[in-house]
């Protein structure tokens, strides 16, 4: 009974995540951006930008490093509740540090992986975009 229930649990976890990765946006019709962009330069203020390919990939990394981040916790929290439940069973206490080793593992392998694409996609990024100096006038 308790592995159908903790099945359920994992499987209703799973299923939560997956539907917000592979959920597709809604394709909406043009409502007049046009003239809201009009609207806004008139009142002062600035035209929003595009953003670049660098950018929208790191916005993707970051969000899969943000969604290992939570599979983290859910898997400590899972080690942690199966340990206080082991009441002296030594193979439960060695599965559940086993879980909580594994999962640090892969925390710090998602960290460092954010790290080095952070410092990647930054230098990508700014190698890319237009630079916004100002060349000196000659006179």
């Amino acid at each position: 009974m308790k592995k159908r229930k903790i099945i359920f649990v994992l499987t209703g976890f799973i299923s939560f995540i997956s539907f917000f990765l592979v959920s597709v946006p809604a394709q909406a019709i043009d409502l007049g951006v046009d003239k809201a962009k009009t609207a806004a330069t008139g009142a002062g203020y600035a035209e929003a930008t595009e953003t670049t390919l660098a950018q929208n990939i790191g916005t993707i990394i970051r969000g899969i490093l943000t969604i290992t981040g939570v599979i983290f916790t859910a898997l400590v929290f899972y080690a942690g509740i199966l340990w206080m439940n082991a009441r002296g069973d030594d193979a439960q206490v060695e599965k559940a540090k086993d879980i909580i080793e594994s999962s640090i593992i892969g925390l710090i392998i998602a960290l460092a992986s954010f790290g080095i694409t952070s410092f990647v996609m930054n230098n990508i990024a700014s190698k890319t975009t237009p630079s916004s100096a100002v060349a000196p006038k000659a006179e």
